[in-house]
């Protein structure tokens, strides 16, 4: 039977999901000969020293924190969240494009989330690691976090079941633990091939190790698959309840400016806007300085933008929305939280977050512009400044003037909260630099399934018996 039999239907106008002239043997050498046979570029190290450098500076700024206590910080009254929870929110938004990627997609069968779903949840749980820290130190006296949990003892202490604080405990901790065993089991036949590649006895031992005994027979996949499909099925709702749970932290309060039914979508929408311009700021550079141009395609950065732009629309629509239930309301003091926004004294930032959100993401209702690599990487870079802009006014702007004029504040960071979040965009970075280079970053054994060679057309029997080696060539033939 010839190739063309097995080729999968023609889309017209549209780029492929993998670059021509690919084998089953060329897939898996140019994406494990970046973790095993690729030198150690110069680029990649000055990266790791930079990152290192300002890992090194969070680690100063939360040793200094927790001898000084939050004072350091300028958290005042009446403005008591600051920087920790603004950049809580916004680590939290940043992860849920992995698992939209890699869970949602996967159930929906889109092939185009392939390349990219592997990055995208390691994004996500470097994210959600980062975004932990700042719940943490915020308490005051993190050496009593314990306090939030169930944990049985003789003092009768239980949770404070009241205080969104403690569902915000449960529903991180439920969504890194889901998203690092669906990260790991889908790293699972990699490993397997990294194993059988390796030159070095240590390489062979760790990837061993993390490979768990893989064969890649029948048995290995049948469970290898029930079991990633059954984790996709848990991680999906949690895209919708995880930044649910955060938004009640501002919901439930009787505050203006933050007691909103609109919260928890919008979050979610939101969170998934800054998301994937975070996977698109990330994907960009990998492209370019892997070479992964037949990998990542534009088929994948054009539906992300698409994405992209959707969302933003979402998110457009939730400020509207609060903007108009303000004024819908009759309270006056939901009224001045609004015009506050436009007018007052951090106004200027509300504009500023209305031209990274609302005006610069527009230019993707064009073709020319969602395949300009430059455009593209420029949005991405301009929504996640307007997404972390957008925490910014939600937190402080509904803080600094209360009710009580007497009470009116002015929120200035210090030096010890930029450098605590810089230094956790340094440890999220840190972290992506060494998961490129030790680990596949694009899934070796999901790439090899969209060859032609692997597709198994629907025709007569002879067509699917020819077809059907391949296909298991493409899960099965690992090394």
């Amino acid at each position: 039977m010839s190739e063309e039999h097995l080729l999968p239907p023609a889309e017209p106008g549209r780029p492929p999901v993998i670059g021509p002239g690919h084998t089953f043997a060329s897939v898996t050498d140019k994406i494990s000969s970046i973790v095993l046979t690729q030198p150690t570029s110069r680029r990649w190290l000055l990266g790791l020293a930079i990152t290192g450098t300002l890992v090194l500076i969070l680690h100063i700024a939360i040793a200094y924190l927790l001898v000084e206590g939050v004072g350091i910080w300028g958290v005042n009254v009446p403005i008591a969240w600051g920087f920790a929870i603004i950049n809580f929110v916004w680590w939290i938004g940043i992860g849920h494009a992995g698992t939209l990627i890699s869970a949602i997609l996967l159930l929906l069968k889109q092939s185009w989330r392939t390349s990219i779903n592997r990055f995208a949840e390691a994004m996500t749980i470097f994210a959600v690691m980062c975004a932990g820290i700042f719940p943490l130190i915020h308490m005051g006296r993190p050496w009593y976090f314990y306090w939030l949990l169930p944990y049985p003892n003789t003092m009768g202490l239980s949770p404070q079941w009241r205080s969104p604080l403690v569902w915000d405990v449960f529903a991180v901790t439920t969504y890194l633990t889901i998203s690092l065993l669906f990260w790991y089991v889908g790293l699972i036949p990699d490993m397997a091939t990294l194993r059988d590649r390796s030159q070095s006895r240590v390489g062979r031992v760790i990837y061993g190790i993390l490979a768990m005994g893989w064969r890649g027979s029948a048995r290995h996949w049948h469970r290898y698959e029930k079991a990633y499909l059954i984790l996709a099925a848990l991680a999906t709702p949690l895209v919708v309840s995880v930044h649910t749970v955060v938004s009640f932290d501002f919901a439930v309060s009787i505050l203006p400016g933050w007691h909103s039914t609109i919260f928890p979508p919008y979050f979610v929408a939101g969170a998934l806007f800054a998301g994937f311009a975070m996977v698109l700021t990330l994907a960009i550079p990998v492209r370019y300085f892997y070479g992964l141009e037949d990998f990542i395609t534009m088929r994948h950065l054009e539906n992300m933008a698409k994405i992209l732009l959707a969302t933003g629309l979402l998110v457009v629509y939730g400020y509207g929305i609060e903007g108009f239930m303000a004024w819908y309301s009759g309270n006056p003091y939901e009224v001045y939280g609004a015009l506050n926004k436009l007018f007052g004294p951090y106004g200027w930032l509300y504009y500023l977050l209305l031209l990274c959100n609302l005006v610069i993401p527009q230019v993707l209702w064009f073709k020319k512009m969602r395949t300009n690599l430059v455009v593209l990487f420029v949005v991405a870079l301009a929504v996640n400044i307007g997404m972390w802009l957008e925490r910014f006014i939600i937190v402080v702007v509904s803080l600094h003037r209360t009710e009580l004029p007497g009470n009116w504040n002015m929120y200035y960071p210090t030096i010890w909260d930029w450098a605590t979040f810089i230094g956790t965009i340094g440890l999220f970075v840190f972290l992506l630099l060494l998961f490129v280079r030790f680990l596949p970053m694009i899934s070796i054994f999901e790439m090899r399934t969209l060859l032609p060679e692997a597709q198994v057309k629907e025709g007569n029997g002879a067509e699917q018996s020819q077809a059907a080696p391949a296909q298991a060539e493409a899960k099965g033939g690992a090394s």
